[in-house]
């Protein structure tokens, strides 16, 4: 690295700007952690104490009004000319921890990305004839201040509803009905800060396996040894099998929904997990009582609201959520996790991207799906935590680009 790495802090109540002197000099530690589902979160660190008049009374970062809640937060890395931003986020917590010690009294910051505004107000409203991707797009355009650039997909298996038939209905937070939308087809929903500070991507979709990978983690490979640490496991009851009935609310039959042991997602190992158990499971339609759903529950040892989910459903949609069963839980076959020193590795790993692994040995080298990092920034030092996934063993490719 020849300008290393280099991080700005931007703050402000709705639109985020340079932090003041003061206040990015008694910063001493930033924890960011990116997941792929559900909103990411931030922690900044401050230390805290008292050196004037002004400051008999309290502290004097208590008194600075850009540490309150609901303010926004942006941080950018730059990695020698090129900068990246890290978290687009929103102050939810303070606390204070008071030290005996000097120059022990901290200030800690916590928040979410800008999507927890959009957790924040039960909704009730009425979406007719819409598919979910344009119902999320309408829900987007409701918070028009975190300037997003969406990236919706529409449903592989679309099913529109008749307004004759159906008018779905909305009811509970923006955030909470665009993940039941997306659960409904496997798809993830997530908030991605950038490109440029106070822009946000917004994907609803599949998990995004079709990115180019990302710079690869290397492992006992000598001076281009970039990882700290790294740990696989083999979880062989994660592959699963869907077979069920359902009661189709087109024909009002009893129809059989079977899922392949192989989920549809691309393939990344050339030995997929092998499906030792099966969900055997029979759902009412969505007018049972909710004693029957309890009944359910306890006898196909499933919770509430995976009773509910195929309930009172087509053909269509019960098979499309199906499929998203399964090929959640063949993702999670393999998991890595391990750290990376930044400074080696010279960029930011991405959550919900591809990135290759190499040096490990045959069976666990090959491409994964980063289902999160956590990054951790002190002064002279960045590390970042992740966990990788993957369907199985061996590689498919014969080579992992550097």
């Amino acid at each position: 690295m020849l300008l290393g790495i280099h991080l700005t802090l931007m703050i402000g109540p709705t639109i985020a700007v340079p932090a003041p002197f003061g206040l990015a000099e008694a910063l001493t530690g930033v924890e960011v952690t990116h997941n792929d589902q559900g909103k990411s979160g931030f922690q900044l660190t401050f230390q805290v104490g008292r050196s004037g008049p002004f400051d008999l009374l309290d502290f004097d970062l208590l008194r600075n009004p850009l540490l309150r809640p609901f303010n926004r937060v942006v941080l950018v890395v730059r990695f020698n000319i090129l900068p990246q931003v890290l978290m687009d986020g929103i102050i939810t917590q303070i606390q204070l921890s008071p030290s005996s010690e000097p120059g022990g009294s901290t200030l800690t910051v916590i928040g979410e990305d800008v999507s927890v505004m959009m957790d924040m107000h039960h909704e009730t409203r009425p979406w007719p004839a819409m598919l979910e991707n344009v119902r999320v797009g309408a829900i987007l355009a409701f918070y028009p201040q975190f300037q997003w650039l969406p990236l919706l997909t529409p449903p592989f298996a679309p099913d529109v509803p008749v307004p004759i038939r159906m008018i779905p209905q909305q009811n509970g937070t923006d955030l909470a009905y665009i993940n039941e939308l997306a659960a409904r087809y496997g798809y993830v929903f997530f908030v991605r800060a950038g490109p440029a500070p106070m822009t946000n991507y917004a994907y609803w979709g599949p998990p995004p396996l079709f990115m180019p990978p990302q710079p690869a983690l290397s492992v006992n490979m000598g001076p281009q040894t970039n990882v700290d640490s790294i740990n696989f496991s083999y979880d062989g009851l994660s592959p699963t099998i869907v077979m069920t009935y359902i009661q189709d609310s087109d024909t009002n039959l009893p129809t059989p929904v079977i899922t392949p042991p192989l989920g549809l997602r691309p393939p990344m190992a050339l030995m997929p997990g092998i499906v030792y158990n099966g969900l055997n499971y029979r759902v009412e339609r969505l007018d049972v009582r909710r004693d029957d759903v309890r009944g359910l529950m306890e006898q196909h040892h499933i919770n509430e609201q995976e009773a509910r989910q195929l309930a009172g459903l087509n053909f269509v949609q019960a098979y499309a959520r199906a499929q998203a069963t399964v090929d959640r839980a063949l993702a999670g076959t393999v998991t890595a996790t391990g750290e990376l020193d930044s400074l080696r590795y010279g960029a930011i790993l991405e959550a919900r991207g591809i990135v290759g692994v190499r040096g490990a040995g045959l069976t666990y080298d090959g491409r994964y799906y980063v289902k999160s990092v956590s990054h951790s920034i002190r002064k002279g030092e960045y590390k970042q935590r992740f966990t990788l996934q993957r369907e199985g063993v061996i590689s498919m490719d014969p080579l992992v680009r550097p």
